[in-house]
């Protein structure tokens, strides 16, 4: 309102000195009580429905509040029991790998243990060929003899020693408790030698597995005739690739057998000729021969002991003073003497000083190998 309103209104309002104004001044003032009441009662309408509202609002909050609590846990869950199926997958996967290695193991097994059934068919098919007749007995399996054979050991001897294998172990054992032997040489010489027993290490178990060599082939079924000819005209035949041969490394007779075993410089030439197996070649004539693979032998298990020789005695500090043959013969004749405790000498080897000489014991016999 402008100031010209306000003093126009005042103009026209009674003057509060009479009764008339007095009463236009309180009907007036009810007036705006009235209206401040009315105003009053909105602003509190106002309120109630702002406190409403803000109680809706708040209802709505803890509902959303407790509905994302509840997602969440939901989607933990989820998450949880997503990692433990992942977890099953894994551990399945895991399995699954190893199933599939064991399976590549028990392959690999298994293609070796054809491969070395095939090898086992061609030993087999590798033996020349030759007419048996038996006439033993049968048996079980369990009585069948196993495989022996005699080693060769080769023992090495110090300077100054000798060995003495005598007939009889009787001797031996008198030799050796006496152990201190006292050997005249001739005038006022002598020299003292001491007995000790002789130890070697023999194998007790040897087993052999067989295989096929990729290099060589053996060939049978030969005519008997010059060997030096016969060798010559197998290594020209099977070294022309047209006759399936290739570049022969060696050539070798095994005379025992009269069989021939040819190797080959490269791999695969073998196992063609043997595939074919009989073969025509020019010797003396057009002669039908055969050609079979040839068996490499690899020791599996090997066991050895310690065995006392029973007849052998090793004589030690044998001193350098004489010829050896004249020194040998006078040991020699020493332990012979029954008067000396000796007896008869199967045989005797001696080593000088300073040289080096070994022993080969092949079965009960023993021979003089020069080092």
């Amino acid at each position: 309102m402008s100031s010209d309103e306000s003093l126009s209104l005042d103009v026209s309002l009674p003057t509060p000195d009479t009764l008339e104004g007095v009463k236009a001044l309180i009907t007036n003032y009810k007036k705006k009580h009235e209206q401040l009441l009315q105003e009053q009662k909105e602003l509190a309408a106002c309120r109630d429905d702002r406190q409403e509202l803000t109680r809706e609002f708040k209802r709505r909050t803890e509902k959303l509040s407790q509905t994302l609590e509840e997602d969440k846990r939901a989607y933990k869950q989820k998450i949880e029991h997503e990692k433990a199926q992942l977890d099953l997958i894994l551990q399945d996967e895991a399995k699954l790998m190893e199933e599939i290695e064991a399976v590549k193991a028990a392959l690999m097994e298994e293609e070796a243990q054809n491969k070395h059934l095939k090898q086992q068919t061609d030993v087999f098919g590798a033996v020349p060929e030759r007419d048996v007749f038996f006439n033993g007995l049968t048996g079980k399996p369990s009585d069948t003899p196993t495989f022996e054979m005699e080693p060769q050991i080769y023992y090495p001897m110090d300077g100054g020693t000798a060995l003495v294998t005598f007939e009889e172990d009787v001797v031996a054992k008198k030799i050796l408790d006496t152990k201190q032997h006292r050997v005249e040489l001739g005038g006022e010489c002598s020299i003292t030698v001491e007995a000790r027993p002789v130890q070697l290490m023999v194998p007790s178990l040897v087993e052999i597995d067989s295989e096929v060599c990729p290099h060589r082939i053996l060939i049978s079924n030969l005519p008997r005739m010059d060997e030096e000819t016969l060798l010559n005209k197998l290594e020209i035949h099977f070294s022309k690739s047209r006759n399936g041969g290739g570049e022969v490394d060696s050539c070798e007779m095994m005379a025992d057998s009269w069989t021939v075993v040819l190797a080959f410089v490269e791999k695969g030439v073998a196992k063609g000729l043997t595939d074919t197996e009989y073969h025509e070649v020019k010797l003396q004539q057009m002669h039908r021969v055969r050609v079979t693979p040839f068996l490499n032998g690899n020791i599996t298990n090997l066991k050895t002991k310690m065995s006392l020789c029973p007849r052998t005695v090793l004589l030690t500090g044998i001193p350098d003073i004489m010829e050896r043959e004249t020194l040998q013969d006078l040991l020699e004749i020493h332990f012979q003497k029954s008067i000396n405790g000796g007896g008869e000498i199967e045989a005797f080897l001696y080593n000088p000083l300073g040289q080096h000489t070994s022993a080969l014991f092949d079965g009960i016999s023993r021979k003089e190998e020069e080092q």
